[in-house]
């Protein structure tokens, strides 16, 4: 989960309340889905405290940062609603004084930009300092490692309007990249370096290079001089993009592969420093290639469409009836506006009761009847709702796949077998290239925090494939097991998908092959009271005619055979491996 680092003062400032006591702040931070994970030194001035606070709602990025966090206890518990008069809305856009043109160039490499102009305020330490944390936070988990969202900020008043947004040939441009005084070992301060330099010799190339490096054309952003600004989303330049304190101007610029998602982190940004004071000018983005916005979009710009919610789903949700005018007070102390209607919810025909809820300007997560309801229970306060007791009485045990799954486990470490445990998320890499597999059943979360955890596993083999790959130092021979869900596309189900409980077993060593294998497996269904056939088996992670499928009453529930050599050279692995696989679930009841 997100974790912010704020300034004392300027949070409990920004908030429009203090709150001396670590058990009244914690309550009041659980508004926000907030917890407060460290307490600034209190033998430190108010203004040198900063206090550690930890996000659970990943869903709320406006949260990320000390201006939006401190904004939402201070609607909370009662102040006033901001009012932010520089979005432009579908049909009517503000007019702009600066523009940036988008070439049709950029569209394949990094097509979406939003930008705005801050102005009215001095940049100070403290100041400089959260811009930058929420810059990183914005980019890093919203943005996912910068590939989905980027944010660059630079001196407007250095820059030659308008600005251009290109592509070009890496190794055509070249310019001083920022901070690379402090890295060059020539020790000068103004060795430019090409886009593709910049990727191998400066510590933030080095880092982003996976986003760009594969790709023939990079993104830019020059001035009407042809100055560079920045190489998004790798690094500004150290003349135009050096910002410091005391400076009285920013442009705040981000760029990105989803619109929504940049066009709403320029929202939130622009929303946190107009909370800090500053007066926010809008920016024109000029496209030369349609957009889902039109080809002309003047940011910051609101785009979030309203729900409503019955009243009904809030009963039966939350398990008390509310009345409309409750839940539109609820819904307004967490900065929502909302109205009482009638309307008829999503999948439904019926006209009922209800409230109709307009998220922000810095919200985007409304979408589902059910993230009204959501904010209806948070703003009425989960301490207001009476506790019941359990209507029915149960008796825990433990379930039959919990038991016969222990029995594996057992039987397994009797066999010299040491137990893993995993994270059921990864990467298209880990999961799908690196076994050699087509990825059809593969299941991909839609709204990923990161590449590393963007599909479900469908196997248990990626992990132990990559314990093993990190375990080439240890004694041979590596014997590793784990038991755990997998999940992949099943169109026969209600959902599409299925979820089951695996066995996964690799064997690593000299002595790793078939037979191995093939006795290990013998043992444990032996121990298990199961009988079980082997059949032919083609599977790309194995090797052909060394693979046989396990069988019981007709039914594929696994297989076992030795890894695919290719498959070994994808994960460095060093040593022959065998593997197999089996689906618990199905075994217990064939």
């Amino acid at each position: 989960m997100p974790k912010i680092e704020v300034n004392e003062a300027l949070f409990f400032s920004l908030a429009g309340k203090r709150w001396n006591a670590t058990e009244e702040l914690e309550a009041a931070l659980s508004c926000a889905k907030a917890e407060l994970d460290e307490e600034g030194d209190k033998n430190l001035p108010e203004a040198e405290r900063f206090l550690k606070i930890e996000l659970n709602d990943t869903n709320r990025p406006d949260l990320w940062g000390t201006a939006g966090c401190a904004r939402q206890l201070r609607i909370y518990h009662g102040g006033k609603k901001p009012f932010y008069p520089f979005f432009s809305v579908p049909g009517g856009m503000k007019s702009a004084k600066r523009r940036v043109y988008v070439e049709a160039s950029v569209k394949s490499a990094r097509p979406w930009l939003a930008g705005f102009i801050a102005t009215g305020r001095n940049v100070s330490d403290t100041s400089l300092r959260d811009i930058i944390q929420t810059q990183e936070k914005l980019a890093w988990n919203y943005g996912r490692k910068r590939r989905a969202i980027s944010m660059g900020v630079y001196r407007p008043a250095l820059i030659k309007w308008p600005v251009r947004y290109r592509a070009v040939d890496p190794d055509s441009v070249s310019f001083v990249p920022l901070q690379w005084e402090l890295c060059d070992g020539a020790g000068t301060a103004k060795t430019p370096l090409t886009l593709s330099e910049i990727l191998k010799k400066h510590p933030k190339g080095r880092e982003y290079a996976f986003i760009l490096e594969n790709e023939p054309l990079h993104p830019l952003l020059v001035d009407a001089e042809g100055a560079a600004l920045s190489y998004p989303p790798i690094i500004n330049s150290a003349d135009l993009g050096a910002v410091q304190a005391g400076d009285v101007e920013l442009f705040i610029e981000l760029t990105g592969t989803d619109m929504n998602a940049v066009t709403h982190a320029a929202s939130i940004a622009a929303c946190d420093l107009a909370d800090q004071g500053w007066t926010i000018e809008p920016v024109e983005v000029c496209y030369e290639y349609d957009t889902p916005f039109g080809r002309t979009v003047t940011t910051p710009f609101y785009f979030q469409e309203s729900v409503f919610c019955s009243l009904e789903r809030v009963r039966r949700f939350l398990g008390e009836a509310l009345d409309g005018k409750t839940c539109v007070a609820a819904l307004e102390r967490m900065g929502c506006r909302a109205e009482k209607q009638k309307d008829v919810e999503a999948n439904s025909t019926n006209i009922v009761e209800g409230v109709r809820a307009w998220p922000p300007e810095y919200r985007n997560d409304y979408l589902h009847a059910a993230d009204v309801m959501e904010d209806i229970m948070l703003g009425r306060g989960l301490e207001t709702f009476a506790p019941e007791r359990p209507r029915d009485f149960t008796v825990g045990r433990l379930s039959p796949v919990t038991v016969f799954s222990r029995k594996v486990k057992e039987i397994l470490v009797g066999a010299g077998y040491q137990e893993m445990i995993y994270n059921y998320l990864g990467s298209k890499k880990d999961l799908v290239t690196r076994m050699r597999s087509s990825g059809e059943k593969i299941i991909r979360i839609s709204n990923p925090l990161t590449d590393n955890y963007e599909y479900l596993r469908d196997s248990p083999l990626p992990s132990l494939a990559a314990s093993e790959a990190v375990s080439a130092n240890a004694p041979y021979p590596h014997k590793i097991f784990e038991v755990g869900k997998v999940a992949y596309k099943d169109p026969s189900r209600n959902y599409g998908t299925a979820t089951r409980q695996y066995a996964g077993l690799l064997h690593a060593g000299a002595d790793a092959n078939f037979n191995a294998m093939s006795a290990l497996i013998r043992t444990l269904f032996y121990y298990l009271s199961r009988d079980y056939a082997v059949s032919e088996a083609e599977d790309p992670r194995f090797i052909p005619g060394r693979a046989a499928g396990i069988e019981r009453n007709g039914t594929r529930i696994g297989i076992f055979g030795e890894l695919h050599p290719e498959l070994l050279e994808n994960w460095d692995i060093k040593s022959p491996c065998a593997a197999a696989e089996i689906d618990i679930d199905t075994l217990i009841h064939c």
